[in-house]
């Protein structure tokens, strides 16, 4: 790895594995629906969201997909990596103050179209609250 490029495709192997954690604030949620512009109440309106299945406030779901983004991009495989697919699930809601971990771990490593098959998991404490598959397109070590 250099200082501004993360892990070439010769450095990575299956099992390798690195994460992410962020505490999410009010400020956090506030400022996703702005850059967004997803303001659905059940994420910025207490008494609206009170009303529902959650019965508070959530933090978006893509939300969590950032944090899996930060993963790949800074950690593994890291800077110089691109981002190419995400299949995602959401299993359970996130709340203000929750610290959310993401994980991202190399699942399978095709040299020929140096790709990157990573699974995502991103948990509260114990609790798993998005899952899924990434692709990353990672380059080769300089010649």
């Amino acid at each position: 790895m250099q200082e501004l490029h993360g892990y070439y495709l010769e450095d990575l192997e299956v099992g390798m594995s690195a994460s992410y954690a962020k505490t999410i604030t009010e400020a956090d949620v506030v400022l996703f629906a702005g850059i967004t512009g997803d303001d659905n109440p059940v994420h910025i309106n207490a008494e609206y969201a009170a009303q529902t299945m959650f019965e508070q406030r959530i933090v978006h779901g893509m939300f969590s997909a950032g944090l899996i983004s930060a993963v790949l991009g800074t950690r593994l495989p890291g800077p110089g990596a691109i981002y190419i697919d995400q299949e995602l699930k959401f299993k359970a809601p996130v709340h203000i103050g929750d610290t959310v971990v993401a994980t991202a771990t190399v699942l399978e490593i095709d040299s020929q179209r140096r790709r990157v098959k990573l699974e995502t998991v991103c948990r509260v404490g114990d609790k798993i609250v998005a899952t899924g598959t990434a692709t990353n397109m990672v380059d080769r070590k300089p010649v």
